[in-house]
């Protein structure tokens, strides 16, 4: 469980600096360039990816249930996982209705996706994980939409064709990694 922790906040803590130190942030991107951050930013994500997806691969080894798994919860989080990809596709498809409407839609996606899975899972280190992610993105999200009030930032509305593209292409992602590659990566069936 201590891969698992130390990962999370590794992780979570490069992720974190825009919104508990933007300003440090600011100063020392001046100082050593764009590049040596985004060098040293994406090491130190990637380490601490690694020993988060190691941790938690250990932890469900021998894992501590806090509570029974419950079925509802499992379909809900299927549900939800849809919305999260959805939204993760609105980050990415230029000129959408999605992003024009929430203005951070991958951190919001991350917000569903956590809480998809706290339902769906019971062990105390499904706890840390996605409940870790979930209070990240929740954080994240609120300093993200502080920034934009600051700056003034006017999202351009979007188009309804490439909504729709939005919405196809976020299905289409989802039914992809719930009918085969969760359980290819992870090893969990979502639908049994």
């Amino acid at each position: 469980m201590t891969a698992l922790i130390v990962g999370l906040l590794i992780f979570l803590g490069v992720h974190s600096v825009r919104i508990f130190a933007e300003p440090w942030r600011t100063g020392v991107r001046a100082r050593i360039g764009e590049n040596a951050w985004k060098g040293a930013y994406s090491v130190a994500s990637l380490a601490g990816f690694a020993l988060l997806v190691w941790g938690y691969g250990q932890a469900r080894l021998d894992p501590v249930p806090l509570w029974a798994p419950m079925l509802w919860a499992r379909h809900l989080a299927a549900l939800l996982m849809l919305v999260s990809f959805i939204l993760l596709a609105a980050a990415y498809v230029p000129g959408n209705g999605i992003k024009a409407r929430v203005h951070h839609p991958m951190v919001l996606g991350v917000k569903v996706w956590a809480l998809a899975h706290l339902l769906a899972n019971h062990t105390l280190a499904d706890l840390l994980l996605f409940g870790g992610f979930l209070v990240w993105a929740v954080l994240c999200f609120r300093a993200a939409r502080q920034r934009d009030r600051a700056a003034g930032t006017v999202y351009p509305p979007g188009s309804l064709p490439m909504t729709l593209v939005t919405v196809v292409a976020g299905t289409a992602a989802w039914a992809g990694f719930s009918f085969w590659a969760h359980a290819a990566w992870i090893g969990v069936r979502p639908f049994g």
